[in-house]
């Protein structure tokens, strides 16, 4: 099993900034990419960005590109990143970080997932 821990997320103005940070545990060997989701209430969980670990290929989804960054801990290479600015109201959500033994941006074919972060964007 591979465990998750998410942290960073917290209420901040619109254009602020915030900088989630998880971190694997376990049979962190099988990952091959870790993405982060995030959920907004009485909406579907949704797809925010991704990581292919071997490649360090970034994928996005249309509504966060140039706002967001995912990045990598090289020194830790079970610690992944998404770096928010200007974040904007409808970004509120609680953000999912979660991996996968293969590049997708499906959620269901992310087999593990942290708990989950708060982020509140107010306007």
């Amino acid at each position: 099993q591979v465990q998750l821990v998410e942290s960073g997320g917290g209420l901040v103005q619109a254009g602020g900034s915030l900088r989630l940070s998880c971190a694997a545990s376990g049979r962190t060997f099988s990952v091959s990419t870790m993405g982060w989701f995030r959920q907004a209430p009485g909406k579907e969980r949704e797809f925010v960005a991704a990581i292919i670990w071997s490649a360090g290929t970034r994928i996005y989804t249309d509504s966060v590109k140039g706002r967001f960054t995912i990045s990598r801990d090289n020194a830790k290479n079970t610690a992944v990143y998404l770096q928010m600015n200007s974040l904007k109201p409808e970004d509120t959500a609680v953000y999912y970080c979660a991996v996968a033994d293969r590049g997708t941006i499906v959620a269901g074919a992310y087999e593990y997932w942290g708990q989950g972060t708060q982020v509140t964007v107010s306007s």
